[in-house]
């Protein structure tokens, strides 16, 4: 074996903490030993169902030790995992799995129903359907636990380097469904530059809550391993448990979204339950309200705060706001605001239409290249050249670097407003927003309009118990920003936001009600 290799990380493992608790699921718990032997077991059975180097292995299911264990077994069998997004709708599911055409498929028992749509792939041939769960499978399918039992260990057959480790789709909708091909490499560049940053040791303790179809969280799934760290699950978020769980297993690592703070944060068990073990906090995958961060960092003074900036095609990271940025003097200088600086191996610029580098303080296109950089999408080489063209990933986000090297991400390119002529980065309204008392949550569209071409739209949610009009929250924000930006118009909404799997609000999904709405 040459090159970077994910699976090494747990042969490591064992040899430098065996007896260590490596996995901790609810009342279950495996010291490292026992889940290398899991893992090799099951990559056996891999083998034994026809499993062939680079064959891709669909995982459906909600988080648990199990999950983890097909991640790793999948790679030590020279497979490439595939987790798909549950959120989405049968057909959707059944387009991607279809588009990957995988040797095996494993259903939790969530979404075992599926099994008839899945079975089958186009060509004729039959999938081998795993029961991701203990106990009994239902008729048509293997059960997990007794793959695991009755398989020997096999030897890790050596994928590393540029070798595939995971298919991550981006899109929810099978016409535009996106398979982002991950290496080895790729994810063990990103172990490089988060670990320092997080403080990551075998010491950590890191809790999984977050969907592992979401790259964000099936990378800290390899990060944790590396340093030989302790994985703590939880099937999916939820702010009760999540908090619970923390104080149950002195949990020292975990990472959030926006909306996932909010939620946090307005649970009453955050202000009576022991944090104390809870170190490190990372947040990312959306933009973050400055008010509702200082709200969170108040809340949790213990915690030492972090936000990566990235996206599925980068594994995810290259660009880090540490720490000590969070300090109240940095903070002071609006530094809350920046996606921080370059990862350690991430080579990050700004560019113009003719991909031009662009002097700082200047908008731009955010570009950026390294061993991070995905392989390409699945199937598709003219995406593939057109988003790395020149070498670089072109992320489709505008952003700007300041004067020290930070990176200032203000809007995705799809999402700015052009109103009038002038161009209003959706992002800067939200923040502004957010820092009324009575706001939630917020997300800020464009609203065709036949005199401005787009006006600029809000969508809110109320705290409980609070009350604000929209004439209010239109003059707060003209006290924060320029006349042209502020909202013309808001919907007040009791119904919650429409979110991804990952937690992200679907500005998409706003835009199709405003546009329902409009006839």
């Amino acid at each position: 074996m040459s090159g970077f290799s994910l699976t090494q990380a747990i042969r490591r493992a064992v040899s430098i903490r065996p007896d260590a608790v490596a996995v901790i699921d609810g009342e279950q718990a495996f010291t490292w030993r026992q889940f290398a032997d899991r893992v090799s077991r099951l990559a056996g059975a891999f083998l034994d169902l026809g499993v062939q180097p680079g064959d891709r292995i669909v995982l459906l299911a909600l988080n648990s030790h199990r999950t983890l264990e097909c991640f790793y077994a999948a790679m030590q069998a020279g497979g490439v995992i595939v987790p798909l997004n549950h959120r989405l709708g049968q057909g959707e599911i059944v387009a991607q799995a279809n588009d990957c055409s995988p040797a095996v498929v494993l259903l939790g028992p969530d979404f075992a129903d599926l099994a008839g749509v899945l079975e089958m792939d186009p060509d004729g041939s039959r999938r081998a359907l795993i029961h991701c769960a203990a106990g009994s499978a239902p008729a048509g399918f293997l059960a997990y636990e007794d793959l695991v039992a009755n398989h020997q260990p096999v030897a890790d057959t050596g994928r590393c380097g540029d070798d595939l480790a995971c298919l991550l789709y981006t899109s929810g909708t099978t016409s535009a469904a996106k398979g982002v091909m991950l290496s080895h490499a790729n994810f063990c560049a990103n172990t490089a530059n988060v670990v320092p940053e997080l403080g990551m040791t075998e010491e950590t303790v890191h809790l999984h809550h977050g969907p592992l179809f979401h790259v964000a969280s099936a990378a800290r799934l390899f990060s944790t391993t590396h340093v030989a760290g302790t994985h703590v699950f939880l099937p999916r978020f939820a702010a009760g448990q999540v908090i619970a769980e923390i104080a149950r297993t002195g949990v020292t690592h975990a990472t959030f979204v926006p909306t996932m703070f909010r939620m946090l944060l307005d649970e009453p068990a955050l202000r009576t339950a022991d944090l104390s073990s809870l170190r490190y906090v990372s947040y990312g995958s959306a933009a973050m309200p400055e008010p509702l961060l200082r709200e969170f960092m108040a809340a949790l003074p213990q915690a030492r705060l972090l936000q990566s900036y990235g996206m599925t095609e980068l594994s995810p990271v290259v660009t880090i706001l540490g720490w000590r940025d969070h300090l109240p003097d940095a903070a002071a200088g609006g530094r809350l605001r920046s996606a921080g600086r370059p990862a350690m191996l991430a080579e990050v610029a700004v560019v113009d239409g003719e991909d031009q580098p662009v002097p700082a303080g200047t908008h731009g296109e955010v570009i950026a290249r390294g061993p991070m950089v995905m392989q390409g999408y699945w199937n598709r080489p003219d995406l593939t050249a057109e988003a790395l063209r020149g070498g670089w990933m072109h992320t489709g986000d505008i952003g700007y670097f300041d004067e020290a090297g930070y990176l200032y991400v203000v809007d995705r390119l799809k999402d700015m407003i052009i109103t009038g002529g002038e161009n209003v980065w959706s992002q800067e309204v939200e923040n502004a927003l957010a820092a009324h008392p009575a706001v939630a949550q917020c997300a800020v569209i464009g609203r065709p309009d036949p005199h401005w071409g787009e006006a600029v739209h809000a969508v809110i949610n109320l705290r409980e118990g609070m009350a604000a009009t929209e004439s209010e929250l239109i003059a707060h924000c003209r006290g924060l920003i320029a006349h042209y930006k502020c909202p013309r118009s808001i919907d007040i909404r009791e119904r919650p936001m429409p979110l991804s799997g990952a937690n992200k609000i679907l500005k998409s999904e706003l835009r199709a009600e405003l546009a329902a709405a409009a006839g």
